[in-house]
């Protein structure tokens, strides 16, 4: 059953790829789909036996490489922390396929579209279940390369081109130090199974190794190289900008990286690897502000973006920086609760989105929405239930797991600690400022778009809708349903699977903080969702906000925020120029051109070319010509014979006689001539 879970999308999208001529666009679509619901069903039993019955699973397949000292094998590990993750990638990639159906109806490439879904949710599933890092780096890679088909699916499109080469390469760089991680736990460890290095991990405390002359702390070490992957994958601050431009492809996709894949997968990362970053205090209080600060970020910069989908993916980006910062702060179990939660409510608000999109021909642009509650009602109330969720509204989802890790920011009492919970804090003002901003650009505000565009809306069909309602029941009900299960005091649920120091348990701390810091985060919601009410409404004034801007400082902050801090231009001037200008002027033409053709294949044949040349204007046909090149050869000859033991022989009378002869044979055949 286990194996049959993690491979059949994969058969489903070998099928479609080499059978999608003879399957159809119908035929390939309800096969994926279909295999995909089947999973679900696998991974409900599997979270039925391994989650909710304590029994783990542990299936070791065969060898895979075996080197000397570096042995890996197949082998797949079913516990606690990889039975939510199966739930939260089928759940959700399972509506994002019967989504796709409908949404992809008129799409001649469908059949490709499913078959990339299938393959993106398999290297997931791959990346969940593996048992060494090895194995887990396959499937690390694997969602990679997905994320570009699928981000470049509609390949005729320039920016969509750009967008997954930049997806890829931005990922490379997490990738990169990822791959170093490995390497170290390896020179470390001896091996790259989990059980074995999260056994030995307390065994190299305080250890260290030379690099460059430099002392560095083994642990401290790898689980820096190991963060460096995740913040490339889970689009954390400095590597974040792949993530935005990751919209371009079609919005299925941006619900599946969003909500499931991809994104999850670094945070997914440090969870697994508690055991190694609780023994590297540094290192999570370096994850600590590093979540801290993305959230904020992310959260400042979706206030006044205009694209109704990057809106959405900014937010993503800030909640991927709780789920992180919430590591930092070694609540890994909280964090894992969050990042159920959130998928929820991000697939709902990326589906309501596609929906929008799909009935408004393909308009994603907020300011040329508005007046959509009465024409799309349903996903009005869709988008409204996971905007609210996503505020942290009391009783969603959003709202048991992200409070939670605002209190156990506070409860830790350290500066890690006390710079997350208020940026934390500020975020969450932010995240319900921009909610209610979409909400009214998009569906309450007096509407911008065309008669035509308009007049050819429609609600969403059965297969969109479907995936919409289900996913509306998760955002509201799974965070009370399963809180106590989780992450409830007492619950022993992960069991061995998450492993937290107890000097760093700060759970239980916070059930017993003040009340009144508790309610801050949601005062911060209800007044930044209050506020931005008001400042749409502009007081009963429409020129009110536009005037607003146009002030000088209003002007250049939404400027700042509208181009996301500027960091996109600064990488341009500081990073990408110089490189261009390094790769095309140094690299180029100085090495390429100068060095290495003219030494190299070019420079050697045209010397070739240009020395036979020459030699070939020797043949002339002329009698005096060979005959002075006979000369030549001979005195040469004689000169060689000058510096050998037999010099003697030079005075032999009989050589200088062939010597005059030669000079009065060669001016009698010049006469002749």
């Amino acid at each position: 059953m286990y194996l049959t879970l993690i491979f059949l999308p994969l058969i489903a999208c070998l099928t479609c790829l080499t059978m999608g001529r003879f399957l159809g666009n119908k035929g390939s679509s309800w096969i994926t789909t279909g295999s995909l619901f089947c999973t679900l069903a696998l991974s409900l039993t599997a979270f039925y036996e391994v989650g909710l019955s304590g029994s783990s699973c542990y299936i070791k397949i065969g060898p895979w490489i075996d080197s000397e000292a570096f042995v890996v094998d197949w082998g797949f590990l079913f516990d606690s922390i990889t039975v939510v993750m199966l739930i939260v990638v089928t759940f959700v990639s399972s509506l994002v396929h019967l989504f796709s159906t409908s949404y992809m109806e008129a799409d001649p490439h469908r059949s490709r579209f499913m078959s990339y879904l299938s393959l993106f949710t398999f290297f997931m599933l791959m990346l969940v279940t593996a048992d060494n890092f090895i194995q887990m780096f396959l499937g690390w890679e694997g969602v990679g390369l997905a994320s570009y088909l699928l981000i470049n699916f509609w390949f005729t499109r320039l920016q969509a081109n750009k967008s997954a080469i930049k997806a890829m390469l931005v990922n490379r760089v997490g990738d990169f130090g990822l791959a170093l991680g490995v390497l170290a736990i390896f020179y470390t460890f001896g091996t790259v199974d989990y059980a074995t290095v999260f056994s030995c991990a307390s065994s190299v405390l305080g250890e260290s190794f030379s690099f460059a002359n430099i002392e560095v702390n083994r642990l401290n070490c790898i689980c820096s190289l190991l963060f460096v992957g995740s913040v490339g994958k889970s689009a954390q601050i400095g590597l974040h900008t792949w993530l935005p431009d990751a919209m371009e492809g079609p919005t299925p996709v941006s619900a599946l990286i969003h909500a499931a894949t991809m994104v999850t997968a670094g945070v997914f990362l440090v969870i697994r690897c508690s055991p190694i970053f609780e023994y590297a205090p540094s290192v999570l209080t370096a994850v600590c502000f590093f979540g801290a600060s993305t959230a904020f970020f992310a959260a400042t910069t979706g206030l006044l973006q205009n694209d109704l989908k990057k809106v959405i993916a900014y937010s993503t980006c800030s909640q991927l920086g709780y789920m992180i910062f919430a590591c930092g702060l070694s609540a890994y179990s909280v964090s894992l609760f969050h990042l159920a939660n959130h998928a929820f409510f991000k697939a709902l608000l990326f589906l309501s989105a596609g929906s929008v999109i799909h009935a408004m021909s393909d308009e994603q642009d907020m300011r040329k929405l508005g007046g959509l509650a009465k024409l799309l009602p349903l996903t009005y109330v869709m988008m409204v239930i996971g905007s609210l969720a996503l505020a942290g509204f009391p009783y969603l989802s959003g709202f048991y797991s992200k409070d939670v890790i605002l209190e156990v920011a506070y409860a830790k009492y350290s500066i890690g600690g006390n710079f997350s919970h208020w940026l934390g804090c500020i975020s969450v003002f932010f995240t319900s400022f921009y909610s209610f901003r979409l909400l009214h650009f998009t569906f309450l505000n007096d509407t911008n778009a065309y008669k035509v565009v308009i007049g050819h809306s429609h609600e969403a069909p059965i297969r969109m809708a479907l995936p919409l309602i289900l996913l509306a029941f998760g955002s509201i009900f799974i965070g009370y349903l399963t809180r106590d299960m989780i992450i409830g005091l007492g619950s022993d649920f992960f069991g061995s699977a998450i492993y937290t120091l107890p000097i760093n348990q700060s759970l239980p701390e916070s059930e017993f903080i003040p009340t009144h810091i508790k309610l801050i985060p949601l005062f911060f919601s209800i007044f930044g969702g209050t506020l931005s009410f008001i400042i749409l409404n502009s007081l009963g004034n429409p020129r009110y906000a536009y005037s607003l801007k146009m002030t000088h400082l209003g002007n250049k902050l939404y400027t700042y925020l509208n181009k996301k801090w500027y960091i996109d231009q600064v990488y341009n001037e500081f990073i990408v120029v110089p490189a261009l200008n390094l790769g095309y002027n140094v690299t180029f033409k100085l090495v390429d051109r100068s060095v290495i053709e003219f030494f190299g294949p070019y420079g050697i044949s045209h010397l070739v070319m240009a020395s036979s040349a020459q030699v070939a204007r020797l043949q002339s046909g002329l009698l005096y010509h060979y005959a002075f090149v006979t000369l030549t050869g001979a005195t040469f000859f004689l000169a060689f014979i000058s510096l050998s033991e037999y010099s003697v022989l030079l005075l032999d009378p009989r050589l200088g006689g062939i010597f005059v002869a030669c000079i009065v044979f060669s001016i009698y055949s010049k006469k002749l001539s």
